[in-house]
């Protein structure tokens, strides 16, 4: 059977606007019902906590014009991560919802106070951060809000949910696309793969998936992929930069994913080789300290390589750390200072 049809199986402009501002009980499902065809919507929904916190989660709706899947697009649950945020927004400006077959969901930023304040990976307001957030809580601080606002609302209505990523303030990386190989769910598995190889990003991470039903998810897409929905993740963008190049690739990589779903046209190039990643080994920060390490994110690591070493305040060497297996950096520290017990380093080991 071909991709497509294998997929499909699981599975001018707009023509006006609309502006609608919702508490966090309203449904995006009802949203979506009451919209006439070849539709964007552009929704506002509030969210207060105990702690007298307040923010808001954007969400743009476009309901296209003939019947079809329901994609979800989420950027900004790190709101330091800009290439993706910016490929989104450029993706929201070209869309044409009469060309398209089936629902999109698009959350543009996630995490706004993280993105307004510049701060890495939490949320300023409750120090909490949304990719570590899911399942979420109903009575908790916003971020938590957030995330069971998601969880309740727009993975349910998802058949696919591409959950988009870059190299936040300290983080370089290499451009990959990720999926779980969650076994017990093998139909979503298959098609979050097909989707990845097809994605237009020329490295494939495959994450193993080892939670049970009843854990809490944690990440958003991880989340999705446990509710039983395809999930998928891009990452692009290093460092807290907007790289032209990461932009490019996230969002050629929607239209890539709405191509594949035959939900709207795309002519896009594909590379012509994928280097695909079965598994992944960690290092950890085993001090506090300041790094020095002259590798970087896509280089080659051999098992038992000193790949760098950590010093105090006075540049006396800590420790020096050496790299388990033999793989290719995906992503990894690329600033100065490293506290224990932090990710140092993702090391993806190629499929042989």
């Amino acid at each position: 059977m071909r991709k497509k049809e294998y997929l499909h199986h699981y599975l001018s402009w707009m023509t006006f606007c609309l502006v609608f501002s919702m508490n966090a009980q309203n449904t995006i499902s009802y949203e979506i019902s009451q919209l006439p065809a070849a539709t964007i919507s552009k929704n506002n929904v509030e969210f207060k906590d105990s702690l007298d916190n307040s923010t808001n989660l954007p969400i743009v709706v476009i309901k296209g014009k003939e019947v079809g899947n329901t994609l979800t697009i989420l950027a900004g649950v790190h709101g330091y991560e800009y290439p993706p945020i910016i490929a989104v927004q450029e993706f929201l400006k070209e869309i044409e919802p009469e060309k398209l077959k089936g629902n999109l969901i698009v959350i543009p930023i996630a995490n706004k106070a993280s993105f307004y304040g510049r701060s890495p990976f939490k949320n300023p307001q409750d120090e909490v951060n949304l990719n570590n957030a899911f399942p979420g809580k109903l009575d908790g601080t916003v971020t938590e809000r957030i995330a069971h606002y998601i969880t309740q609302n727009i993975i349910p209505i998802s058949d696919v949910f591409l959950d988009i990523h870059g190299g936040d303030a300290s983080e370089d990386l290499i451009p990959f696309v990720c999926y779980y190989n969650n076994e017990a769910k093998s139909k979503a598995t298959a098609n979050a793969k097909l989707l990845s190889e097809s994605s237009g990003f020329p490295n494939i991470v495959s994450y193993p998936y080892n939670i049970k039903d009843n854990e809490p998810a944690k990440y958003a897409f991880k989340q999705a992929v446990q509710d039983g929905k395809i999930g998928i993740s891009f990452e692009a963008g290093a460092l807290g930069n907007v790289q032209e190049e990461a932009v490019r690739l996230n969002k050629n990589g929607i239209y890539q994913v709405l191509k594949q779903l035959e939900m709207y046209p795309s002519e896009i190039d594909l590379p012509k080789k994928l280097v695909k990643y079965n598994n992944q080994a960690y290092i950890k920060v085993p001090v506090t300290g300041i790094l020095y390490s002259e590798l970087r994110a896509g280089d080659t690591v051999y098992k038992g390589q000193v790949i760098g070493h950590i010093t105090n305040e006075y540049g006396e060497v800590l420790k020096k750390i050496r790299t388990p297996e033999t793989g290719a950096i995906l992503y990894k520290i690329g600033t100065p200072p490293v506290n224990q017990g932090e990710t140092l380093m993702c090391i993806g080991i190629p499929l042989e």
